[in-house]
């Protein structure tokens, strides 16, 4: 019996759920970068780095390939890109409606304060 999509899906955003390797995809979707170029933009360890490139790597996120002693990271597919920049614009909404209710509420609030 094959696994239903449904759960596939999950896993894959559970794949995403860690700012490191969101932070790893987002890196790569400018451009193929080496492990030492990503560690100062991703502001974690090396061992830890590592770790959540594995991750990526387990998942066929990404692809590498290796050049002399570095090993350069790309995306394994184009639509990880498309799926960042959808992610920002859903999140951009999300906070402007925040921000928007926020406002909202704190009219209603200076308004129903007595005049002293």
């Amino acid at each position: 019996m094959s696994t239903p999509l449904y759960q596939l899906k999950a896993e894959f955003f559970k794949t995403l759920g860690h700012p490191a390797r969101i932070r790893v995809l987002e890196l790569l979707s400018e451009r193929e970068h080496a492990v030492a170029e990503m560690l100062p933009e991703v502001g974690i360890e090396a061992a830890h780095l590592s770790q959540q490139l594995a991750v990526l790597r387990r998942a066929n996120l990404v692809r590498t390939r290796k050049e002399g002693s570095s090993v350069y990271y790309s995306l394994a597919s184009p639509e990880l890109a498309e799926l960042l920049r959808v992610a920002r614009s859903i999140l951009s909404g999300v906070l402007a409606e925040q921000a928007e209710l926020l406002a909202d509420l704190r009219a209603a609030r200076s308004q129903a304060k007595p005049p002293t």
